[in-house]
């Protein structure tokens, strides 16, 4: 799949060859004044995905996930202040497009599974108008080709019978099948990117193990690249390919999903980790794990350290020698571990990494 040629009208973009890479986004930050001063929200990371690829983005709430994936899309509040150096998709620059290239964009190439599809949908107009108009705006597409399209694609991610739920309104679905329907809306127009907000959060645990197996089957089906944002650390383990930690609103580590589960390297990683119950290393009763602390604010000139008084007593005590970072090249206090190009760990401030990492060269730490 590659940009339509409407999309390369309108934007005289020419025809080229696509790589591999479907989003590539290069020192994203944005502010949002509020009484206090300046929320600096999200602070200058940086993020790809490849097609076919499942990228995670972890974090608790308030570290700037969701913000992020409304950035991509160009939905931020108005008074939102993004600056980015770099916002491509599939090689395309996408940065200084106007709101109608990006409304050709949003829909079309890009697509948003949210985590509440009651909001979503419009509950003053039946599935079937809100499937029509979405193949109607973006592909052009109208009359019985474009019904046929619709009842195909609700049948592949399990809607049966289609032509039954096409008359109904969105309040007389279920959840499951509410959200099976924005999935549906979502890959009408075979989009090069998805992104899904905590999109099975407010689903019971057995449908949102359907939900989670219909978007990989589906994924693999239309090789598109997924950002998958969530709290639930299970549901990383059971996705993705590569996972992406935030804190604070910075990404503090990024690797596969095997080097962040294998080999967490960052004190705030760990402590996510901790506080998932393991089946025979957690007896009943006993506590689970916890961070101790709070999340700095973030409004005003912020100059201390993100993590202070958040490691636990075994974190301050841990040497970690089987650990080996080496530092990147123009990126402070940021690291590769133990020679992965791929993994990497982001350290907000020196005393950071020296608190978690006590460092004994002669154990090859860098």
């Amino acid at each position: 799949m590659v940009f339509g040629t409407l999309l390369r009208q309108k934007t005289g973009i020419e025809e080229r060859d696509m790589s591999e890479l479907v989003l590539d986004v290069e020192s994203l930050s944005i502010k949002i004044p509020v009484i206090g001063g300046m929320l600096h929200a999200v602070d200058n990371i940086s993020l790809h995905v490849e097609r076919g690829e499942t990228l995670c983005i972890v974090g608790e709430s308030g570290c700037g996930k969701s913000l992020t994936s409304l950035a991509i899309m160009d939905l931020l509040p108005k008074k939102a202040i993004r600056t980015v150096d770099k916002m491509s998709l599939c090689d395309v620059n996408i940065l200084n497009f106007s709101e109608k290239q990006m409304s050709n964009v949003r829909g079309n190439k890009m697509g948003m599974i949210f985590q509440e599809p009651m909001s979503s949908l419009n509950p003053s107009f039946t599935v079937e108008n809100q499937m029509l108009e979405t193949l109607s705006r973006h592909r052009n597409i109208v009359g019985s080709k474009a019904k046929a399209l619709v009842v195909q694609m609700l049948e592949k991610v399990g809607i049966i019978p289609a032509e039954k739920r096409l008359r109904q309104y969105p309040h007389q679905l279920s959840g499951g099948l509410r959200q099976r329907v924005m999935i549906a809306m979502t890959l009408l127009c075979e989009p090069e990117l998805i992104i899904a907000d905590e999109p099975t959060t407010a689903l019971d645990v057995t449908i949102q193990a359907q939900i989670l197996k219909l978007m990989k089957d589906l994924q693999n089906d239309f090789n598109v690249g997924l950002i998958f944002i969530t709290h639930d650390l299970g549901v990383v383990a059971n996705i993705a390919d590569r996972v992406a930690v935030m804190y604070a609103g910075q990404i503090v580590e990024e690797g596969s999903v095997y080097d962040i589960f294998d080999n967490p390297s960052h004190p705030y990683t760990r402590g996510l980790l901790s506080c998932i119950p393991v089946p025979g290393k957690i007896k009943r009763g006993e506590p689970l794990g916890s961070i101790p602390g709070m999340v700095p604010s973030l409004v005003g000139n912020f100059s201390g350290c993100r993590f202070s008084g958040r490691w636990s007593d075994a974190d301050e005590k841990l040497e970690r020698a089987d650990t080996r970072l080496v530092a990147v090249l123009d990126e402070p206090n940021t690291f590769t571990v133990n020679g992965s190009e791929t993994h990497r760990v982001r350290f907000c401030c020196q005393d950071c990494l020296e608190k978690s990492y006590k460092f004994d060269t002669r154990k090859g730490n860098s």
